[in-house]
């Protein structure tokens, strides 16, 4: 029987079309997350190149908030990701769902 092996690729493409590797990702100890930052975290998550897991406990975020990230730019890319568009961006989806 073949097991499931952990394959993790060397680089994903980031966000901006970068590549993207472990050495490329912010820092440990950010703490000022701006919209790249939060785009490249989730793009190696997307990517393969962390588990979730592994970005939450590197970084210290919670689940939820990692999700968020996520969400955000599934739904509006990079722009969703900007603190005080938030709003604007959540009225917006929810008036699509709407239709």
């Amino acid at each position: 029987m073949i097991q499931n092996q952990k394959i993790r690729p060397a680089q994903v493409v980031g966000p901006l079309g970068e590549p993207l590797t472990l050495d490329s990702l912010p820092p440990a100890d950010t703490t000022r997350w701006v919209v790249r930052r939060k785009a490249e975290v989730v793009a190696a998550v997307n990517g393969g190149l962390l588990s979730v897991d592994e970005a939450c406990a590197r970084y210290n975020l919670t689940l939820e908030e990692f999700a968020g990230w996520q969400r955000a730019v599934d739904r509006s890319g990079m722009h969703g990701l900007r603190v005080t568009r938030i709003q604007y961006y959540k009225s917006l989806y929810e008036r699509q769902q709407k239709y």
